[in-house]
């Protein structure tokens, strides 16, 4: 009887093991709320907006960035592609305007801990130019 614990217990640990083992796939899944996108390289897995948005403006994360009203120090812009929205607990990247206040964007920790690219109001967001040189911004890759 012991035996045969001892063997069932091996083959579940084996089993999930070999599960777990497994590459992780980038999806790139259409939904009803968007186009999900992979987890954005170098980001936390957790409260991870400003930390994505800055690897899709800049290139890689800047960890000065990874609080989201930390965005709100870059001048006021017009709403635009490659301008971002943000407000104080979320920011994303505007990827196409559509003139009525709402814009295509690109929206890491959108919900569920999911990256996506969806149609989001812009309502209560401040729309900023990233592109501008700031002294906050001379730190590296971390």
């Amino acid at each position: 009887m012991l035996k045969l614990l001892i063997a069932t217990v091996a083959v579940v640990f084996l089993s999930h093991a070999e599960a777990s083992a497994k590459p992780h796939k980038a999806r790139y899944l259409t939904t009803d709320y968007g186009l999900i996108q992979p987890h954005p390289t170098g980001c936390p897995r957790r409260a991870f907006c400003g930390c994505g948005v800055s690897v899709k403006v800049f290139g890689y994360p800047i960890r000065n960035l990874f609080l989201a009203a930390n965005w709100l120090k870059f001048p006021r812009a017009a709403p635009g592609p490659g301008m971002v929205a943000a407000r104080r607990g979320h920011v994303m990247y505007i990827i196409s305007y559509d003139g009525s206040g709402s814009a295509t964007v690109y929206d890491p920790n959108s919900g569920g801990h999911q990256t996506r690219i969806h149609t989001r109001s812009l309502s209560g967001y401040r729309i900023v130019n990233p592109n501008a040189n700031y002294a906050f911004l001379t730190e590296k890759k971390y």
